[in-house]
């Protein structure tokens, strides 16, 4: 165990988190998404929800702030403008570690692409529909 990380971020994701570098992208999505045949190293989080996930990875991982959308949930089939509840969920961690970045969203196809050129995917148990969010790593600043 250490002190200030989160436990559900195994040493496994938190090798991942760390060897990443800026504009890197990690996924974490839903249970239903086809996660294995994506093509980036799949780390498996059952039963945690994806909100939980991402809360705990935003704790340690900053956003990029160089680029107007480092954080794209998928849009919902057939209606591109609607939002789901996980999809504010999603927002209200990220404006909590990040308070001056907000949620975008890629059509179904597009987020999959997305998806395959990243760096990892955590699949977690999320249940909800919709519960896809891709992260683009930002920077650590020096102090001072």
């Amino acid at each position: 165990m250490l002190k200030n990380i989160p436990p559900i971020l195994g040493p496994d994701l938190l090798a991942i988190l760390r060897a990443m570098g800026h504009g890197d992208e990690i996924a974490i999505v839903d249970a239903n998404y086809p996660a294995d045949a994506a093509g980036p190293v799949l780390v498996r989080l059952d039963g945690i929800s994806a909100t939980d996930v991402l809360d705990a990875i935003l704790t340690l991982m900053p956003l990029d702030d160089f680029v107007a959308e480092p954080a794209l949930c998928m849009q919902v089939v057939g209606d591109a403008g609607r939002r789901e509840p996980i999809m504010d969920e999603f927002e209200t961690i990220i404006r909590r570690h990040e308070p001056k970045m907000g949620l975008a969203s890629l059509e179904r196809f597009a987020f999959y692409d997305r998806v395959k050129t990243g760096y990892a995917v955590v699949q977690t148990g999320e249940r909800r529909l919709y519960g896809n969010i891709v992260l683009k790593k930002g920077i650590v600043r020096p102090d001072g």
